[in-house]
């Protein structure tokens, strides 16, 4: 008997309607995260103000100890609800470090003497990565939405960074120069108004400056 052709197995249909594979999950949590998002940024401040409101009313110590205690009062507030643990103990300890400098040198501003060695530091940092093209303005920003580095692969990007980068650096420049010359004449009530008035306003400006720069550098290029 011969035996009959043979029929292959039929090839299974692919299903287009399977859903893709899902996207890797992020390694850990964003820099923003990491810092308490923009509360805790914001209730970073909060002892600065203290101070500086304590000390216009009242003398040195109890401004001291009012700024003491709102940063402790912030901590106990972030560990009750549970949210990151490091912003908490970064705030306390710096603000522990200023009071402590202003309480054993008997002046207020003192106080400020850790913020403006800070604005020194970030200014020169910021420079220097502009002029080894690392602007510290890109690096912070897809490190705080947790998008990687790949942007520096697109010149236009680094380009338009770079230059949101000096403007952070001009920033931080403009604070040391006012402050302290505000330091060095102890003016110390203009001082934490100068440290107040200095905060968010320029950092408001150069974050727009930034977003500016990079949605222009974004444009497509006009075709020839």
């Amino acid at each position: 008997m011969t035996p009959g052709p043979v029929t292959p197995d039929p090839v299974p249909a692919q299903d287009d309607t399977a859903p893709a594979p899902a996207a890797p999950d992020r390694a850990g949590p964003t820099m923003l995260e990491q810092m308490g998002g923009v509360p805790g940024i914001v209730a970073s401040t909060i002892p600065v103000v203290v101070f500086v409101v304590a000390n216009i009313l009242f003398e040195l110590r109890p401004a001291v100890i009012a700024a003491v205690g709102s940063a402790v009062a912030i901590a106990g507030w972030r560990i009750a609800r549970k949210q990151p643990l490091q912003p908490a103990v970064s705030g306390l300890f710096g603000v522990g470090i200023a009071a402590f400098l202003a309480y054993r040198s008997g002046e207020a501003r003192a106080f400020y003497l850790p913020g403006l060695i800070y604005s020194a530091v970030c200014g020169l940092a910021f420079l220097v990565s502009a002029l080894v093209r690392w602007p510290l303005a890109g690096v912070i920003w897809h490190g705080i939405n947790g998008d990687g580095q790949v942007w520096r692969r697109d010149q236009r990007l680094l380009r338009a960074y770079t230059w949101a980068t000096l403007l952070w650096a001009l920033v931080f420049a403009a604070r040391v120069a006012v402050q302290g010359l505000l330091y060095r004449y102890e003016e110390e009530t203009w001082l934490g108004v100068a440290r107040l008035a200095m905060g968010y306003p320029l950092v408001g400006v150069a974050l727009l400056g930034t977003i500016w720069a990079v949605r222009r550098a974004g444009r497509p290029t006009p075709a020839a």
